[in-house]
């Protein structure tokens, strides 16, 4: 983060805009303190850039980045009450500023029944933070961390907690790289020179198969404002 947020500081001093919006900020493998000790530090300087910072506590499970939290214990994939309290203690006179809590959530998508979510711990959480800090209703902004494969109940639940943002990747990738692969073996003689043929340069031209990996991508993409209840809205109005 530190050369990124160096070279959006040059940008704002010569008059322009931080090269982001936001810096995810992922300390949850260090003890609470050092995490919020960093995340302080780096609010801060985000704050003068009118950056955001996102942080998160707790484990997301699964794999991701070449981080393997596969065998990690169940509890540990659940943030607690008191954590979402020094979050927010730490942070809200800073900035405004993002929050992923771990409610069991994992990264990748699994079969059902493999992943038990419990949107619950979010709401404990806001309820705890609004007790002690005598706060309105959901005063933390949550992100939804390993959304893939949830259903439109889990997610929706979610929302009424607080979530305002949520992460795809895995069900992106999956929309993208679907119809390229019903591409190729619809067009297997077409995209391969097989026995001194030549095939067919229309559809062995990536042009022609990578659209069909956007569009893909554009619908599940579609499918994601629907389900975070964002069509008809925009964050610019």
């Amino acid at each position: 983060m530190d050369p990124l947020i160096a070279y959006s500081e040059e940008r704002v001093k010569a008059g322009k805009k931080p090269l982001f919006n936001s810096h995810m900020f992922d300390g949850s493998e260090l003890p609470l303190a050092e995490n919020m000790e960093l995340a302080e530090k780096y609010a801060k300087r985000l704050a003068e850039l009118n950056m955001l910072i996102e942080v998160e506590t707790g484990v997301v499970g699964g794999e991701e980045d070449g981080i393997d939290n596969s065998d990690v214990k169940a509890e540990e994939l659940y943030t607690t009450p008191e954590e979402m309290c020094t979050v927010y203690e730490t942070l809200n006179a800073i900035y405004p500023f993002l929050y992923a809590a771990t409610f069991g959530n994992v990264h990748g998508v699994y079969k059902p029944g493999n992943v038990k979510l419990t949107p619950e711990i979010l709401k404990n959480g806001q309820e705890a933070v609004t007790e002690k800090f005598g706060t309105d209703a959901n005063p933390l902004n949550l992100v939804f961390h390993g959304g893939s494969g949830s259903t439109e109940e889990e997610i929706a639940e979610t929302l009424d907690y607080g979530v305002v943002k949520m992460n795809v990747d895995t069900d992106t990738q999956y929309a993208f790289t679907r119809p390229i692969v019903s591409h190729m073996m619809q067009n297997y003689d077409g995209v391969l020179k097989i026995e001194g043929e030549v095939g067919n340069k229309k559809v062995y031209d990536p042009r022609s198969y990578l659209v069909k990996g956007r569009e893909g991508m554009k619908e599940r993409i579609k499918q994601a404002v629907r389900d975070l209840r964002g069509e008809g809205t925009s964050i610019l109005a």
